[in-house]
């Protein structure tokens, strides 16, 4: 049998073999997705480190409300508005918050931000690892980057709670490092552009050395540093049930090593659906750009949204990237803080009717679905933190292929500090969920008879 026709052969069968009646998963109470009937998670586990809130339980059912995002039981917002008060970055206060479980004082903190800065720099070994570990996906060479870490530890598979820290400290600090390296040499090796390596320095935040080593000295402003602090504090966490923070823990209950499990968040966030849409965004962004003649022709956007959810415009998806959220509903309280320093970085760099219309694109996409007949009269979405993060992203001058590695940098505080509490429980139970078989039995025919 010819090779490409087995190939066709196997793939053929899977159109039956994986397909399974949604009837079935009602008749059986499988909540598909680990979704409940009224779209809320399944309660699968209790952490003390993130709680999203976008709805409130009472007895008609779930009322929905303006959505709040809690680090420790410290309201982002309250974290976000007192750093900028003071004039200074937070993310590294964020990711002790998020470790600890209390906010440092000035002393823990410079300590704290001195100790990542002093772990930031690569050795030649990984340097030269990530040359070898060359390709056009920052995402999976920050993967293969972290494994790779693991032959470099001297004690890898150690889960006390000193070693953990250790080794998040560590994962913390190299993830920017790793990130831009990872970017200049692609754009090295696929452009032909000068290849810079630039060493990390010590007296910056975190957020600003990802920009130095992108992009050189002198090539970004304060308020670009500022409006990447705040992008890593907005993504630091987002509770245990969305989809990478819960596969770091499922892998993590099985008590393998650190890395093997920080790669398993990170194979979770490269896909479309879960890390990848602030790309999709900018992309359905810039074709909106390109097909509406008259930016500020409310009608005519009226309609090609519309077009779109009937998926005969676009890529045909009936998606409006950027618009809706699992849990959030009136509002997402990140959304709403970017957007606060976003316009500001549109008057920075020239893009206020850019930014304008994008502000209309959500608008009337929030408008298209409370009247779209085909996604429920009067359903109440708004716009994600998405929406926003490519445009901010593209507005400080960093290329789409570190969107998701950039929301990897920030979201591994968010893994580490889960993985600690997953291991740190007083009885640990790996997690096993239950797949009920619905196939029919069949009998076992010898090879020559079949």
């Amino acid at each position: 049998m010819e090779k490409d026709y087995l190939i066709y052969k196997l793939s053929e069968t899977i159109k039956k073999t994986s397909r399974i009646d949604k009837e079935l998963f009602t008749k059986f109470n499988v909540k598909r997705g680990l979704r409940n009937e009224d779209h809320s998670g399944v309660l699968v586990g209790l952490t003390q480190i993130g709680d999203v809130v976008g709805y409130e339980r009472n007895e008609g059912g779930l009322k929905a409300i303006p959505g709040k995002l809690y680090y420790r039981g410290v309201d982002v917002e309250d974290i976000v508005h007192g750093i900028q008060r003071e004039g200074r970055t937070g993310f590294e206060e964020t990711a002790f918050l998020l470790l600890s479980g209390y906010l440092p004082d000035a002393e823990e903190l410079q300590s704290f931000s001195e100790v990542l800065n002093e772990r930031m720099p690569l050795d030649h070994r990984s340097k030269m690892r990530i040359l070898d570990l060359e390709g056009n996906n920052i995402m999976n060479i920050l993967a293969r980057s972290v494994l790779e870490l693991y032959t470099e530890d001297p004690d890898p598979d150690n889960i006390s709670r000193d070693n953990l820290i250790r080794q998040s400290l560590d994962l913390i600090a190299k993830f920017p490092t790793i990130i831009s390296y990872a970017y200049n040499i692609y754009r090295h090796s696929s452009f032909g552009r000068s290849l810079h390596i630039r060493h990390p320095r010590e007296d910056v935040s975190i957020a600003e050395n990802l920009l130095f080593m992108m992009k050189g000295p002198n090539q970004y402003t304060q308020l670009d540093v500022n409006i990447l602090d705040l992008m890593l504090i907005l993504h630091a966490e987002h509770g245990g049930g969305n989809n990478s923070t819960f596969s770091v823990r499922v892998t993590s209950s099985t008590e393998t090593d650190t890395y093997s499990a920080i790669a398993a968040g990170i194979g979770s966030l490269k896909g479309p659906l879960h890390g990848g849409a602030n790309k999709q965004v900018m992309d359905m962004f810039e074709h909106l750009k390109e097909a509406i003649s008259d930016w500020e022709d409310l009608e005519e956007l009226d309609n090609y949204l519309i077009r779109m959810l009937n998926k005969e415009a676009y890529n045909r998806t009936g998606l409006i990237y950027g618009i809706g959220h699992a849990v959030y509903t009136i509002s997402d309280p990140r959304a709403v803080l970017l957007k606060e320093m976003a316009r500001e970085l549109a008057r920075e760099k020239g893009l206020e009717q850019e930014y304008n219309f994008l502000e209309r694109i959500e608008e009337r996409a929030i408008r298209a679905f409370m009247n779209y007949k085909g996604k429920g009269i009067g359903k109440q979405v708004c716009a994600n933190v998405d929406l926003y993060s490519g445009f901010v992203y593209e507005a400080i001058g960093l290329p789409a292929e570190v969107y998701t590695p950039l929301f990897a940098m920030s979201r591994i505080v968010g893994w580490s500090a889960h993985r600690i509490e997953e291991l740190n429980f007083d009885s640990k139970r790996i997690i096993r969920p239950a797949y009920k078989n619905t196939g029919e039995k069949q009998s076992y025919l010898p090879l020559g008879k079949r």
